[in-house]
């Protein structure tokens, strides 16, 4: 059944069990839901592995507990994947595809309450044969929604910036807070995903400062989940792909660069808190502080859950440029402070990936 305001019928969102227990986990998080009733809320890169969830929980909003629903404006440079993932709410009309390039303006006709900019090429594989299309979604796209954003009194702006803007610290094995920043080479291609969230998030600060935007920034880390593709290309989609193949799990590398790993569904509460509670022109990293590993031992632990082997080969993709951070720790105490904690481990964020993937659900 689909959610109907006149007789007041309901549904998931999903037909994945997964995703649909987790967006109930997310709705089910005491935060100020009801700001959504009657709001008109635009997502960019609406489809992509990030803001999906984002755009699910609050189709789940919809049909479950606003008094008025909220209007979600998905923007999509192809409707194909989009229709793919939302299907259903696209033919009722419970979602609206906004189908254009985040770095063409907005037209002027459409007038929203949030914005939230997760638009982006944020895997490595692109970084190589398309820097400029990469760092081209943080700048100029970012200027097209802070333009928009500034001619309507607009209530919350949130932008996807990335733990990468950090760089490679002096001391690594300090746990990194949203004052600390390290070396980035501007002239290496690779910058282009960094420097340019980087830029965008100079920008949401320009924009606050001077129009009074109430713009706010995330720096996810590591985050993994339902919904991501398994040719992406970062190590822990390709874990997963290696695991649903019955093994072995692949390592291209000596295994020793550390990582934190966040399960989707807590990231996604994170960047709602953020948004609804966060402090204009303030960052807050989200990444799981309990879940810190280096490759190798996330190898190991998944392996010895899922009864696979590891095995080390060398790297044949050409494309994917690796990160010349060897360790990362971050702090979240100042998104702790706005009452969000994760709370899911890596083996049950594992169990549940590799779940969704699978046609039968995990037990609880």
């Amino acid at each position: 059944m689909r959610w109907n305001w006149r007789n007041g019928r309901t549904s998931p969102v999903t037909s994945n069990p997964i995703i649909a227990e987790d967006v109930a986990r997310i709705a089910s998080a005491n935060l100020p839901w009801e700001n959504f009733a009657g709001a008109s809320v635009l997502v960019t890169g609406a489809a992509g592995f990030l803001p999906a969830y984002l755009v699910e929980t609050l189709l789940h909003l919809n049909r479950t507990s606003l008094s008025r629903p909220a209007r979600i404006v998905a923007l999509v440079r192809n409707a194909a994947p989009a229709l793919a993932r939302f299907g259903d709410p696209v033919q009722s009309r419970e979602l609206d595809l906004l189908v254009q390039d985040v770095t063409e303006p907005i037209p002027e006709s459409y007038r929203f309450d949030y914005i939230i900019h997760a638009a982006s090429q944020a895997s490595p594989r692109y970084y190589a044969v398309d820097p400029v299309g990469t760092l081209s979604a943080n700048v100029f796209g970012t200027r097209n929604l802070l333009t928009a954003a500034q001619r309507q009194p607009l209530r919350g702006f949130l932008f996807f910036s990335s733990g990468d803007v950090y760089g490679v610290s002096s001391d690594p094995l300090r746990a990194i807070g949203e004052k600390d920043y390290g070396y980035v080479d501007c002239t290496d291609f690779r910058s282009c995903y960094g420097e340019s969230k980087r830029m965008g998030e100079t920008m949401c600060v320009a924009w606050a400062k001077q129009y009074g935007v109430p713009a706010r920034m995330v720096r996810p880390f590591h985050t993994y989940g339902p919904g991501m593709r398994l040719d992406d290309g970062r190590v822990f989609a390709d874990f997963v792909r290696d695991i649903l193949s019955g093994g072995p799990i692949v390592l291209h590398s000596d295994g020793s660069a550390v990582r934190s790993f966040c399960y989707l569904a807590d990231a996604t509460e994170a960047f709602f808190r953020v948004l609804l509670q966060g402090f204009t022109g303030e960052a807050y990293n989200v990444a799981n502080p309990n879940a810190v590993a280096s490759i190798a031992g996330l190898a190991q632990r998944l392996a010895e859950l899922f009864q696979v082997q590891v095995e080390r080969r060398g790297r044949s993709d050409n494309h994917y440029v690796s990160s010349p951070i060897p360790f990362t720790s971050p702090a979240t105490a100042k998104i702790e402070a706005l009452g969000w904690s994760s709370r899911t481990s890596i083996e049950e964020g594992f169990a549940r990936t590799v779940a969704s993937y699978r046609p039968v659900p995990i037990s609880s």
